[in-house]
């Protein structure tokens, strides 16, 4: 484990120590863990080809602004330039693997906090991506800031919004007594609108995980999802937790909580779901509220006619 590093160390020890605690703790995705791996690799490399000399955990400490920015500018203008988004992506792994190197090894940098990602220019309102709805979900149990049961908490109520198309107030209303949830359940939406919502699998353990992890005594009419001091967790807890999630994956602003469920009914309506099925998990009243919110990226259909038409 990470304890028995000393300043001396080698980075790649420093590295190693932080996969196997993304891996075995945060229990992040094989895919993530690669990507953060690599963005790390290449700045450790930068490093020790600026300092010109082998790189140490102590040496990590002293890395100044300049030098990360200059990685950075590297990163642009190199053979292969990154995009900003790729760009704020690669900040954001190396912020999270000094937090790392700070709360574990010992090892604080504030420089590195005083450089700003690029600005990315936000797209046009629209769901985002499988991939991205993905890394979102992941992203809580990275941040070394939280307690494991507030990464728990945040996880559960993005997996909520994600994988049954909840509204904020929907996910937030649950109750103690509604865990550990059916396979299907009763949700209140606007207007007193009640609805019949199915649960995956994934959902279920999402939740159940956060109500293991929770420090506090729930009484079963207590709203489940509790911010750090027990008080009930608010709305904007949520939308500004899912606002930094964004910044630290160079997502666009319009990567909002409503869009993962804006994607749970686009992805469905991509998956083959009907849109009279998708209007009743949504809880819609009017079916044409839920043609606006299921509309099919261009590129896929672009890429659904180029693979059927005879002459593309």
């Amino acid at each position: 484990m990470a304890g028995p590093l000393t300043l001396a160390a080698p980075a790649p020890e420093a590295l190693a120590a932080w996969l196997v605690h993304l891996a075995q703790e945060r229990r992040v995705s094989p895919r993530t863990v690669e990507a953060y791996a690599a963005a790390v690799r290449r700045y450790l490399d930068f490093l020790q080809r600026h300092m010109g000399q082998a790189l140490t955990l102590e040496a990590l400490g002293r890395v100044e602004a300049a030098e990360l920015r200059a990685f950075l500018a590297h990163l642009r203008q190199g053979a292969v330039p990154l995009s900003p988004r790729s760009l704020a992506q690669t900040l954001s792994a190396v912020r999270t693997f000094h937090r790392f190197l700070d709360r574990r090894l010992g090892v604080a940098n504030a420089a590195v906090t005083l450089v700003r990602g690029p600005r990315v220019r936000p797209g046009a309102p629209r769901p985002v991506s499988e991939v991205q709805a993905l890394e979102l979900l992941e992203q809580p149990g990275l941040d070394p800031e939280l307690d494991p049961w507030e990464a728990a908490r945040d996880a559960a109520v993005l997996t909520l919004l994600y994988g049954c198309g909840l509204r904020i107030s929907e996910a937030l209303s649950l109750r103690r007594s509604d865990a550990p949830l059916p396979r299907t359940f009763r949700i209140t939406g606007k207007g007193g609108k009640t609805r019949l919502v199915p649960l995956l699998p994934a959902v279920r353990e999402a939740v159940d995980a956060y109500v293991a992890a929770q420090p506090f005594a729930l009484a079963p009419e207590d709203l489940l999802f509790r911010a750090r001091r027990g008080g009930p967790l608010s709305p904007r807890h949520v939308q500004a937790m899912v606002q930094g999630l964004r910044r630290r994956l160079g997502l666009p602003d319009s990567a909002t909580p409503h869009a993962l469920r804006h994607s749970f009914a686009t992805h469905l309506l991509g998956a083959g779901a009907d849109l009279r099925s998708i209007q009743e998990l949504l809880g819609h009243a009017s079916l044409s509220t839920t043609q606006r919110y299921t509309q099919v990226d261009a590129e896929r259909l672009l890429a659904a006619y180029a693979k059927a038409h005879p002459h593309a």
